[in-house]
């Protein structure tokens, strides 16, 4: 029997909570409501949740600050969804620790396969890393180990607490080495579509690919000027840097 995939909704506005709640109960989710931003974050920390919905004009918390709590505690898929059309509020969004974002008003089928598209992606659990922990084997780069198996990162000996969406993106670069990736090729990664699939990607979403790689690299610790793991190559893509003397 397949585990019930948990789903939040963090919403004061009760007819689009409604609605949400609605399309991910379509979707399979056992869906739980949140109105406020505090009782959003003590839902994501009690409930784990798959997938979460976050709508950045909340009463009583900062949609970004209730992102940035929430990752605290949980690696849940969030996508936010905001009235604000302003690409500054998305790309905020995006840095407080949201993985996609939708403006309002949305069409429903456009969130739920948003929200299909994330849980095609794989997700490990405490069990699964334990069983992989044997068989796997580490990626490794520049002093970074990295597992496909058990989804995790670690560098000099301290696991990073990465987003799904970080992971995502770091292992595809590991996975292809100094093999440039464009940011449409990235973002079709995070679809879980093959690169070369020539679906429509958006500016909107190889911009959002920018600040993923830009988390990602705040929290390797790495330069851009001097890359040990994540290389840009400008007005191109991204793609590995090259192994150290001595590695």
């Amino acid at each position: 029997m397949s585990e019930v995939r948990v789903g939040l909704v963090i919403e004061d506005d009760q007819d689009i909570r409604e609605l949400v709640r609605v399309v991910l109960s379509q979707a399979g989710f056992d869906v739980h409501v949140a109105s406020t931003g505090s009782a959003g974050v003590t839902s994501a920390r009690e409930l784990n949740p798959d997938v979460i919905t976050l709508d950045l004009g909340l009463p009583d918390i900062d949609g970004f600050e209730v992102a940035r709590q929430i990752r605290k505690s949980s690696d849940a898929y969030i996508i936010m969804l905001t009235a604000r059309a302003e690409e500054l509020d998305t790309l905020m969004g995006l840095e407080a620790g949201g993985d996609d974002y939708l403006t309002k008003p949305f069409r429903p089928r456009e969130l739920r396969a948003r929200v299909e598209a994330m849980m095609r992606r794989p997700r490990a659990s405490s069990e699964s890393k334990a069983a992989v922990e044997e068989t796997d084997p580490e990626m490794t780069h520049n002093g970074l180990a990295v597992s496909a198996g058990s989804r995790t990162a670690v560098l000099n000996g301290q696991e990073l607490r990465l987003t799904r969406t970080e992971f995502d993106l770091l292992l595809a670069l590991l996975e292809t080495g100094r093999i440039v990736r464009t940011k449409a090729d990235l973002a079709r990664r995070l679809r879980n579509e093959p690169y070369d699939v020539g679906s429509y990607v958006s500016d909107a979403d190889e911009r959002a690919v920018e600040v993923h790689m830009g988390n990602l690299r705040k929290k390797l610790g790495d330069s851009i000027q001097n890359p040990r793991w994540l290389e840009t190559v400008r007005g191109v893509g991204y793609r590995l840097a090259p192994l150290a003397q001595g590695n």
